[in-house]
C-alpha cells in the first residue's frame, strides 16, 4: 500500500467535501487495488470524518465491494433460474472441488476467485459461467478442467 498512498490521497482530494461522494471514493479505491484495503478505508474515514464502522457498513451492504484481494482470474457462475435448472449447481460444485475453494473465496495460489451471480443475461446459453468476463455457455461438468487449464497456461507463459 505504501507506493499507492499518493493515489489514495488523490482520490480523497477529488471526493472530499462533496455530499454523497463516499461510494464514488470507495469505487475508485477498489479500482486502484482490486478490493478495498482496510488502510485505504481508514484514510477515507479520517479525511471524510465518517466513522470507520459506517464505511464498512457501506462496503458490506453493496456486493460489488470486496474486502479481500481478489484472485488473478475471476470466475462467475450464474445461478439464475435458467442456469439453475440446466445444471449450474453441478458446475459450481465441480469448480469448488477442482479449485479447492468455496464461493466468494480465492484459491491458495491466488489465481482464481470463485463468485456466484444471479443472471448474466445469457439465458439461452444456460448453464453459463464467465472467467474474466469471457462467457462460457452450455458448460458441461467434464469441460471445466480444460477451461481452467487455458487460464493456468496463460500464467506459465
Amino acid at each position: 500500500m505504501k507506493k499507492e498512498i499518493g493515489n489514495v490521497e488523490i482520490i480523497i482530494e477529488k471526493w472530499k467535501g462533496i455530499k454523497g461522494s463516499l461510494i464514488m471514493a470507495l469505487h475508485e479505491l477498489q479500482h486502484l487495488y482490486g478490493y478495498v484495503p482496510q488502510k485505504g478505508a481508514q484514510q477515507i474515514s479520517t479525511a471524510f470524518k465518517i466513522p470507520l464502522s459506517q464505511i464498512f457498513e457501506v462496503i458490506t451492504f453493496y456486493n460489488l465491494f470486496k474486502l479481500k484481494e481478489p484472485g488473478k482470474h475471476t470466475i462467475a457462475v450464474c445461478l439464475g433460474t435458467a442456469c439453475y435448472l440446466k445444471g449450474a449447481p453441478d458446475i459450481l460444485n465441480e469448480l469448488k472441488v477442482l479449485l479447492k475453494v468455496e464461493e466468494g473465496g480465492t484459491t491458495k495460489d491466488g489465481q482464481f476467485n470463485l463468485d456466484v451471480v444471479r443472471c448474466l443475461g445469457c439465458c439461452g446459453l444456460a448453464p453459463v459461467m464467465t472467467i474474466d468476463g469471457e462467457i462460457y455457455g452450455k458448460v458441461k461438468k467434464n469441460e471445466i478442467k480444460d477451461i481452467l487449464a487455458k487460464y493456468k497456461k496463460k500464467e506459465q507463459k
